[in-house]
């Protein structure tokens, strides 16, 4: 089997000649875009020999106005495929698929919702800032907020079908807002989870798997039970939920899980070959031979070195399902 025909077999449920591997990383700042980033893409590609050809995503909703409150989010404009920062990561994309010669699964990374909503913020107020920005203007005054949500949402589903015009087959959808310390449940389900489940959709409507990514700490999991009828893939912080992969089978059933490994810590960083190596074997030989893709968490450290992806790979094709 070619690696894309690995992971496609894996999403439909069939048996793979071996178990596919895919793991990414933020790449450093001078070599996140343009033909440096291109060719960090290639380098990365070839260097780890993963399954999974993930292209990078730090194209991000611009700032474009001083938001202070609720009404100021009337700035955030309309979005579409010639909106300079899609059009730019969709020229991006393009280009490293045009210049790739491997036989690789290719991946665009799409942004959800809410982390979507705090970029045109994030520069002024920081992560955490903005992160209670958002919280508190919806809560003062949801109407302005979740009309530039809607805007931003619909940006999102422009980007999926320009992705899928650009070659790739699936999209990595970042979901956050599962987090306990920002929104009680109906909070999320009212703000959050309309505008990720409009994006998903629109995902499987332009033709692309959909991998479902859930991150950060003190995640209320039980939030996405219903994401799994919209994705084929799921992958989430198993560390930081904290819910371990069995229970994540449990709570979406019949899907693909991605990951096993820690992405910052314990083997993943720290391990010999041999202890890495032979995590791998026992994820493989638990989780496998269908419905699994062998990755972490979340990104992988920018300084990592990529011949511990290699090993990965190559491990996962020493072990005959």
């Amino acid at each position: 089997m070619t690696k894309r025909q690995r992971v496609l077999a894996v999403l439909h449920g069939e048996k793979p000649d071996h178990i596919p591997v895919g793991f990414s990383l933020h790449f450093p700042a001078d070599q996140n875009a343009g033909e440096a980033g291109v060719l960090a893409h290639l380098e990365f590609f070839r260097e780890t020999d993963a399954d999974l050809v993930k292209i990078m995503n730090e194209n991000l909703v611009p700032v474009q106005g001083t938001i202070s409150g609720p009404d100021d989010w009337s700035c955030i404009a309309p979005i579409n495929k010639e909106t300079p920062f899609i059009k730019k990561q969709l020229d991006f994309t393009k280009n490293i698929l045009d210049q790739y010669d491997g036989d690789g699964y290719p991946l665009g990374t799409l942004h959800g919702i809410t982390a979507s909503s705090i970029h045109p913020i994030e520069q002024a107020y920081g992560y955490e800032g903005s992160r209670t920005l958002l919280v508190e203007h919806l809560r003062e005054n949801e109407t302005p907020v979740l009309d530039a949500m809607k805007r931003i949402a619909e940006g999102m589903c422009q980007l999926a079908w320009g992705y899928r015009e650009a070659g790739v087959d699936g999209i990595y959808y970042a979901a956050l807002g599962g987090e306990s310390r920002w929104f009680t449940d109906e909070e999320f389900a009212r703000w959050i989870e309309p505008f990720d489940r409009l994006i998903l959709s629109e995902i499987r409507k332009a033709g692309c798997d959909v991998f479902l990514h859930i991150c950060k700490e003190q995640l209320q999991m039980e939030r996405y039970r219903g994401y799994g009828e919209l994705c084929d893939v799921v992958n989430w912080g198993v560390y930081e939920a904290p819910l371990s992969m069995e229970e994540g089978q449990k709570l979406f059933p019949g899907k693909v899980l991605m990951g096993g490994l820690p992405n910052r810590s314990s083997v993943m960083t720290e391990g010999s070959k041999e202890q890495l190596v032979g995590e791998a074997q026992r994820l493989i030989r638990q989780f496998g031979p269908t419905r699994f893709i062998l990755g972490a968490d979340c990104t992988l450290p920018t300084e990592l070195p990529y011949e511990r992806v290699r090993w990965l790979a190559e491990a996962a094709r020493g072990i005959e399902l």
